[in-house]
């Protein structure tokens, strides 16, 4: 015979189980600007971190990677390629070589032609320079545009340069991005064709190269879909690159914004995925290189 429980004691159990809860070992990682440690270099190596250099501008790039060097990471992106050989120089990869930009891709057949012979530079590039990937984009939406031609349109363009890409063991990184955020010209981009992360996933299987895989970016993932950890698992025998922002605002990772990086990057791992994260936040603390730092802290796992 079972004893009914009053309301008065419930609550009251619950309330014990609760304080429990907080106090046990299981914490949140301290992800506040006031936890960043200016003399933190990364100690793990479940992932290889990496940065995105536009986002620094206008500190000069050799001193960024400099900077970047330090800290230990161990690679830069989104810089001129005047740069590529002093970078190389300091010990530092190309993480992802650039192509034809977000703006004008080969879903337009304005830009087919253009982004396919981009594509192939930007591959040639990274022979050169002992990189492993390129990065892709659909391109934007245009009047009159019909929704299955452009992504069939945008199938064909990789698979004329895949032969190429494969042959040179290189990657090409199809990138999701938001169209929602209309505030800043690189928080979002309205009228982006590949803003659904799922779309751009189906883009790359039914293209079925091992040589064309997802730019995972974090930050455009959590704006679009969410649910960005079931997503990392459901979608991780596709990732092959992935970008870092807080969100709102494409600032730091802290706890500001409302992404729990240390979960994701531990997400990450868990699928096996051990390669390139940039992060790719724009700063607004006094001090760019100690945001910086404190990412790779955030995410050192």
């Amino acid at each position: 015979m079972t004893m009914p429980v009053s309301r008065r004691r419930f609550l009251g159990t619950s309330a014990v189980l609760a304080a429990g809860a907080v106090a046990g070992p299981a914490r949140a990682a301290d992800t506040s600007r006031a936890a960043a440690d200016p003399t933190y270099t990364i100690r793990n190596h479940g992932i290889r971190h990496t940065v995105m250099g536009w986002c620094f501008n206008p500190m000069d790039t050799l001193e960024l990677a400099r900077h970047a060097k330090a800290i230990g990471l161990t690679g830069i992106e989104g810089i001129d390629r005047k740069f590529y050989s002093d970078v190389k120089k300091l010990g530092l990869e190309i993480s992802l070589v650039g192509s034809h930009g977000f703006a004008e891709g080969p879903c337009d057949p304005r830009f087919f032609d253009q982004s396919v012979a981009k594509l192939a530079e930007g591959i040639e590039v990274a022979k050169e320079f002992g990189s492993k990937k390129v990065i892709t984009f659909t391109g934007m939406r245009f009047n009159g545009m019909n929704e299955e031609k452009a992504a069939n349109d945008c199938i064909t363009a990789w698979k004329k340069v895949l032969p190429q890409a494969e042959a040179a063991g290189i990657t090409l990184c199809v990138e999701h991005l938001n169209s929602r955020d209309a505030s800043h010209p690189m928080k979002g981009h309205p009228g982006y064709f590949g803003d659904d992360v799922d779309f751009c996933v189906d883009l790359v299987k039914k293209v079925g190269s091992p040589n064309l895989k997802l730019l995972f970016d974090v930050y455009h993932v959590s704006i679009m879909n969410g649910d960005i950890i079931r997503r990392l698992r459901q979608h991780a025998e596709v990732i092959g690159h992935v970008h870092t922002a807080g969100n709102p605002g494409r600032g730091e990772l802290d706890d500001t914004q409302e992404i729990d990086y240390p979960a994701v990057m531990r997400a990450l791992t868990a699928i096996g995925y051990h390669d390139f994260v940039a992060h790719e936040f724009l700063p607004t603390w006094d001090d760019p290189i100690l945001a910086l730092r404190h990412a790779a802290m955030v995410c050192d796992v």
